[in-house]
């Protein structure tokens, strides 16, 4: 196990990357705004599933794959990119209601949920960031390596849950401020797709540089 230095260092560092809005806290603003608190939450829950599985890639070194074999990392960005801009265009063409009045097309909390362990499994630059940070607070003189990056790794789920989950309720809160006419508009619809859109552009332009 890490000494209390270094995880007091991990945390702290953890914390603050965390507060820094990244497309992790972009995707989770779009479900809260397009479908309020309770989506956005779910959403988070989904993203966290998936970090899990990057996690144990990490602890298990498979991660490295993304790092030393092009055409993988090409495959697993393709993917992702392609997902993300499948969910914007999606909800940017939505069938309008007969009545004019907008509101984006409801997802179930399962595939909210699923959504999101997808799009977080499919994101490359988690694979990549779990690899190049978590080992810098690794102390093998402490005892085995993987079961301190699976530590650290865990730690950096359950932070992300919450500073994800802090947001998700800010997000949600706007979409309840905003409400009436705003809401049922084409606010949420576009700010939601075009967010789905560019996350999609960024991984797709995501190198293979650490």
């Amino acid at each position: 196990m890490p000494s209390s230095t270094s995880l007091t260092g991990f945390v702290a560092t953890a914390v603050v990357l965390l507060l820094i809005p990244g497309p992790g806290v972009l995707y989770i603003v779009a479900r809260s705004l397009s479908q309020g608190q309770r989506a956005g939450l779910v959403s988070v829950l989904g993203l966290s599933a998936g970090a899990l599985v990057h996690v144990t890639a990490a602890t298990a070194g498979l991660s490295a794959i993304l790092l030393t074999s092009a055409a993988a990392f090409d495959v697993v960005k393709a993917l992702g990119a392609g997902y993300l801009i499948y969910l914007g265009m999606r909800t940017l063409f939505a069938r309008r209601p007969p009545d004019g009045v907008e509101v984006s097309p409801p997802r179930s909390s399962y595939r909210l949920f699923t959504d999101g362990v997808v799009v977080s499994v499919l994101n490359p630059k988690i694979a990549v960031f779990f690899l190049a940070f978590l080992p810098q607070f690794v102390e093998p003189s402490r005892g085995p390596v993987p079961q301190q990056v699976l530590l650290l790794g865990l730690i950096y789920v359950v932070l992300a849950l919450l500073t994800d989950s802090a947001y998700a309720l800010l997000a949600g809160s706007l979409r309840h401020w905003l409400g009436g006419r705003v809401i049922q508009g084409p606010l949420p619809r576009y700010t939601s797709g075009v967010l789905y859109v560019g996350l999609g552009v960024s991984t797709a332009l995501t190198g293979r540089r650490q």
